[in-house]
């Protein structure tokens, strides 16, 4: 059995696989000030829980878009678990093809969604992460990543909308039943919704006129599912998405990593 673990602004995604199937998955909130030993705890309840015992753990490898706090989840894949993590970045084996112009700034969730979507769904394709920011990855014919696009999330909008407008409150992220809203909170809930569904189909239309290509769109990341049914672009929502791709680069990268860590499963 392997740990996954993605690390993103806002949540921490834990997903134990045995093999190529997904025994369970966990979603914390993303703590820059817990200590390893906090992180231990909270692991050892997750194992608890899930009936499975840390000692048929394998492996480990983590995502981070958190530096801040990458140092203290490797100390307590170490201190607890017992294994020396495989940190997705420079130096990994991902079997992608990245075509930016520094590869070192792509965001290790936004590879292992690519690594996955190109597994899964084949290519071209188009990944719409819908996390504290939303990320467009585009991936063309031939499996290349050639970048994309990032905006503001969802979250972070209505934030800003709150927080700069004085008179408009802190509202609900929900549907409405109507575009036109009959009071400023469906007013707000509608412009949020569709203006962010139509956004996404603006980007990815655009980014089809690019290719010339008609990709296929996945969605994936805690958001999607308020969106994607509004949007006319995505064909597909896989909420474990990044997870999957962690599970094969660390597939990849199993053997050489067992070499330079010999202790790693003691």
């Amino acid at each position: 059995m392997i740990l996954v673990i993605d690390i993103g602004n806002t949540n921490i995604v834990f997903g134990m696989y045995r093999g190529e199937s997904l025994l369970h998955h966990f979603r914390i909130s993303t703590n820059r000030q817990a200590t390893p030993d906090e992180y231990g705890v909270t692991i050892h309840q997750l194992f608890h829980m899930s009936g499975v015992s840390a000692e048929e753990l394998e492996g480990i490898i983590i995502s981070s878009v958190v530096p801040s706090i990458m140092h203290t989840l490797e100390e307590m894949c170490q201190k607890y678990l017992h294994h020396t993590p495989i940190i997705v970045g420079p130096g990994i084996r991902t079997g992608l093809n990245l075509r930016y112009e520094n590869p070192r700034e792509v965001g290790a969730d936004r590879i292992a969604n690519a690594v996955a979507a190109i597994a899964l769904y084949g290519s071209p394709v188009i990944v719409v992460d819908f996390g504290t920011a939303t990320t467009f990855d585009c991936i063309d014919a031939d499996a290349n990543y050639l970048g994309g696009a990032i905006v503001p999330g969802i979250g972070i909008s209505t934030e800003a909308l709150y927080q700069r407008a004085s008179k408009l409150p802190n509202i609900e992220l929900e549907k409405p039943r109507r575009v036109i809203g009959r009071n400023t909170i469906h007013a707000m809930q509608s412009g949020i919704i569709y203006g962010y569904a139509g956004q996404v189909d603006g980007i990815v239309k655009r980014i089809r006129s690019e290719l010339g290509e008609d990709a296929r769109v996945i969605a994936t990341g805690g958001q999607a599912a308020l969106i994607v049914d509004e949007t006319e672009t995505v064909s597909e929502v896989n909420p474990l998405l990044t997870l999957e791709g962690l599970r094969l680069i660390y597939e990849r990268n199993r053997t050489a990593h067992r070499q330079h860590n010999p202790r790693a499963d003691q």
